[in-house]
């Protein structure tokens, strides 16, 4: 039996577009002579869809895509299987009434071949909003060659079933024992499962785990590309019997790959990356479909000379492209000379769009009106909030006028302790490196200043005869400059410190006492809790950030704003 995998990015709520991109992928199985081509969880919806399940005529309208899908399929390809996932109705009165499901395309018609059984309902996933958990593990008879086959159809959550693998046990079913019962031949399991860090790690031993236990090989085929916040990084496999890989695919990229089930030994190209070249790849994966499926062909970014703009200003540039970069300096009276200058030597590195608008006599406009109506002298922090609030609207106008998608630069730490300005540099359509913490983002530009990262470079077209992000950028003390001398260290801890016991907050969800434990002092500890929950008005309405951790500050991060605790 010959598979075809088919690791596809298809766009959310696009049933035409995602069944053309299916319809492809069944010419490119034809040409090799694929028995079965295996494509990602909902690929006909691509994942997650949201809301947009509740719209009737969409489900009304997936149904008559799939039955003329299946006729051309079977018209130009003949006898083919195409596994597509799809949001199957239930006819009855009860709600949820749709099933997460694999509709078995062949013979000019379609069927249901598998329900997912677990349904997560943790981090990003409310699948339990829309979907009803099916009882029984599904298994697919399957006929080739004058040999009968039987394969364990699973999705995504429908593996992720080892506590002790996990850390967690969320859930009480156990498809994969199941599954042992009914003697398979082959697991397949058919996922959208997000990216973060250690993700890969942890699919490899889980899935590793049910192949050992079931003794049979592992098919895991999964989506790619980004929707919304959620960036999908590929990385399917094929795992033997005893757990060991023997094909891995792309990572971030769409990938077709066949495979016999006569091949046992391990392919020579790994796709292996260190965490700061998949860290880079998956946030420049994350803009470019964000601003491609959003209809945006450029993007605005407003260059400081700081660290978090280079960074966002290099990864827009791999993302979309130097012409298609358009970068603003703002500086004010207290913009330092050597941040005015870094910023357009940044620019002229990355080859992007530069500007600069002095902010200096709108600052002081402000100033006057203020003290000639209403007898009204800012205090400093009034002062500095309306020189970033100024900034922020001159880039809203820009990127309205030129129809540009704004990027905000800013980082985690900043935006878990509210050192941030809500209606200016928080302003934008996309918040890029907001799941990035302060530490991360200086050892991201160290890698990307490295030798290290030299073919990366290559791949996205940046220099690589000169360093990208500067050492003067790397170097220098972090400072918002709305004073004069004004450091991040004059009201935050050095970020080494800050960045612990937040990952510590939000991450690991460790008290006080445990905070205290790890060597923090208490005072310190309370403070950055206060800012923390001072500053949760400015996180809901921030634009959606691309997510990278296990927890992130954008939709998975459910805290109330009016609370005491």
């Amino acid at each position: 039996m010959k598979f075809l995998l088919a690791q596809i990015n298809p766009v959310v709520g696009d049933l035409e577009g995602n069944a053309k991109k299916i319809l492809y992928i069944a010419s490119k199985a034809s040409s090799i002579s694929a028995d079965f081509v295996l494509t990602p969880e909902l690929s006909l919806w691509g994942y997650p869809a949201n809301d947009l399940l509740f719209k009737k005529n969409l489900i009304n309208n997936q149904y008559k895509i799939l039955d003329q899908l299946a006729l051309d399929i079977n018209k130009k390809y003949g006898n083919l299987s195409i596994s597509i996932g799809i949001a199957e109705i239930i006819n009855d009165s009860f709600f949820p009434n749709l099933y997460n499901s694999i509709a078995l395309v062949e013979g000019g018609e379609w069927k249901i071949i598998a329900r997912k059984i677990i349904l997560p309902t943790y981090e990003v996933f409310d699948e339990k909003r829309y979907f009803r958990s099916e009882e029984k593990v599904s298994v697919l008879i399957k006929q080739i060659k004058n040999k009968t086959w039987r394969l364990g159809f699973t999705i995504c959550e429908d593996l992720w079933v080892n506590k002790d693998i996990e850390g967690r046990g969320i859930h009480r079913k156990n498809p994969i024992i199941d599954l042992k019962k009914k003697k398979v031949d082959i697991l397949v399991n058919l996922s959208a499962s997000p990216y973060t860090l250690k993700k890969l790690e942890l699919r490899s031993k889980v899935s590793s785990f049910a192949a050992q236990y079931l003794q049979v090989p592992l098919i895991y085929v999964n989506q790619i590309g980004a929707n919304d916040n959620l960036i999908f990084d590929g990385n399917s496999f094929i795992l033997d019997k005893n757990g060991s890989k023997i094909k891995q695919l792309k990572s971030f990229s769409e990938d077709l790959s066949s495979w016999d089930i006569e091949q046992t030994k391990p392919q020579k190209n790994k796709f292996e990356k260190s965490e700061m070249s998949s860290i880079f790849d998956a946030l420049v994966l994350g803009v470019r479909d964000y601003a491609q499926k959003c209809g945006f062909k450029t993007a605005l970014i407003g260059l400081s000379g700081g660290i978090d703009s280079a960074l966002v200003s290099a990864i827009a540039t791999a993302a979309l492209g130097s012409n298609n970069i358009y970068c603003v300096s703002m500086p004010s009276k207290w913009s330092s000379s050597h941040s005015k200058s870094d910023a357009k030597d940044l620019a002229r590195r990355l080859k992007i769009n530069f500007n600069s608008i002095p902010i200096e006599n709108l600052m002081s406009s402000f100033e006057e009106s203020f003290i000639k109506t209403i007898s009204f002298e800012m205090a400093e922090i009034t002062n500095q909030n309306i020189q970033s609030r100024i900034r922020g609207t001159l880039l809203m106008a820009l990127a309205n006028q030129e129809k540009h998608l704004l990027l905000s630069t800013g980082n985690k730490s900043e935006l878990a302790v509210g050192y941030c300005t809500l209606y200016g540099d928080m302003n934008g359509g996309l918040s890029v490196i907001g799941d990035l913490y302060k530490t991360n983002v200086f050892k991201l530009c160290n890698w990307l200043d490295s030798e290290d990262s030299i073919n990366h470079r290559k791949s996205y077209m940046l220099d690589t005869n000169v360093d990208i992000i500067g050492e003067n950028i790397r170097t220098k003390a972090p400072s918002a400059e709305l004073g004069p001398d004004q450091l991040d260290t004059d009201s935050l801890p050095p970020y080494s410190i800050l960045d612990n016991i937040l990952k510590g907050i939000i991450e690991e969800k460790k008290d006080l006492q445990q905070l205290e434990e790890d060597g923090y002092k208490k005072d310190l500890i309370l403070k950055i809790i206060s800012l923390i929950k001072k500053a949760e008005f400015k996180r809901k309405q921030a634009p959606p950030i691309l997510k990278l951790s296990s927890q992130s500050l954008g939709s998975d991060w459910r805290v109330p704003i009016a609370i005491s605790y």
